[in-house]
C-alpha cells in the first residue's frame, strides 16, 4: 500500500494529471474485492488494478474522460454504480460501485536532491523547507539522517550506495553533492553527468577539489563539456565558512539558478 501512495506523491510532484479509482463496493460475482485501487493517467492505467477485463477497461475509459472534461464539475470526485451485465456487458451477475477522484495537472514542484546529511545540510534543509519544493536527502549514515526535521515535503533516504538513487530522480531535479568527502561525492557526480541531464548540479568543496574532480572525471572518458556542467564550490561567493552562512549561500544559488532557468529565452 505504501508503494501505491508513493506513486501518487511522485505523480503530483511531477505535475502529472491522474485519477485515483477505488472499488468501494462489489456485489455478487465481481472480478475484484472492494478496496482495490488503480491510478489512471491520460496514457491509460498507470498502476494498480480493479479487476482487469471489461470492467477495468470501462473504468479506465471513464477516468480518462474525467481527465479531459472541462467546466466547473471537471475536478469534482464522482461515484458510479454499474451493473456488470447491463452496463459493462459481462455475462456474470453482480454490480460494482467506483469512486473516481481526479487530480488535475499542476506546475511541477521544484525537486531538490541533496546527497549527504552533515552539518551544512542540517543547516540548509530548514532554510529550503518553507519554499515550494520537494527535498530528498540521501546518506549512508542513519545517525545523520535521523537529525533532520520532519516535513511533508522532505524525503529521507538511507542508502549504502547513494549513487544508485541518481537514476530515480526526476529530470528537472536540482542536485547537490554534499557527502562526507571527495571519494563519496565523485561516484554520485559521475553517474549524474554520464547518465542524466539535470538542470543544476553543485558540489560542496573548494576550487582545488573542483580541479581534482574534473581531472578524475575526464580520466573516466567523460566529455569535457559534460565535466564542465557542475558548480564547485557550491554556493554564491559571500559569507564565512560558518555552516549556516554556507547554507544561506547555497540556498541563494539554488534560487538564482531556478529563476534564471525559468526565464523565457529570446
Amino acid at each position: 500500500m505504501s508503494d501505491h501512495y508513493e506513486t501518487i506523491v511522485t505523480l503530483e510532484h511531477a505535475g502529472t494529471a491522474f485519477v485515483l479509482v477505488v472499488l468501494v463496493e462489489a456485489l455478487g460475482s465481481t472480478p475484484q474485492d472492494a478496496g482495490a485501487k488503480m491510478i489512471v493517467t491520460t496514457a491509460g492505467r498507470h498502476s494498480g488494478t480493479v479487476g482487469g477485463g471489461r470492467v477495468e477497461a470501462q473504468a479506465i475509459t471513464f477516468a480518462q474522460e474525467h481527465l479531459t472534461a472541462t467546466g466547473p464539475d471537471a475536478t469534482k470526485p464522482r461515484f458510479v454504480n454499474w451493473s456488470l451485465k447491463a452496463d459493462v456487458g459481462m455475462t456474470c451477475g453482480g454490480s460494482v460501485k467506483f469512486y473516481f477522484e481526479p487530480h488535475p495537472a499542476r506546475d511541477a514542484v521544484w525537486p531538490i536532491a541533496i546527497f549527504g546529511a552533515g552539518h551544512i545540510v542540517q543547516a540548509l534543509v530548514p532554510v529550503l523547507l518553507p519554499l515550494p519544493c520537494s527535498i530528498t536527502v540521501c546518506d549512508s549514515r542513519p545517525e545523520w539522517l535521523e537529525q533532520l526535521p520532519h516535513a511533508a515535503n522532505l524525503r529521507v533516504v538511507h542508502q549504502e550506495n547513494p549513487s544508485d538513487l541518481v537514476s530515480t530522480l526526476a529530470a528537472h531535479t536540482f542536485m547537490l553533492c554534499m557527502t562526507k568527502g571527495h571519494a563519496t561525492d565523485r561516484p554520485i557526480l559521475q553517474r549524474a553527468l554520464a547518465e542524466r541531464e539535470f538542470p543544476f548540479i553543485a558540489v560542496i568543496g573548494s576550487d582545488a577539489k573542483a580541479a581534482v574532480l574534473r581531472r578524475e572525471l575526464l580520466a573516466t572518458g567523460l566529455a569535457p563539456e559534460r565535466v564542465a556542467k557542475f558548480h564547485c564550490p557550491a554556493g554564491l561567493d559571500f559569507g564565512t565558512n560558518h555552516p549556516h552562512e554556507i547554507a544561506l549561500s547555497i540556498a541563494a544559488q539554488l534560487l538564482s539558478e531556478r529563476d534564471r532557468l525559468a526565464k523565457p529565452t529570446t
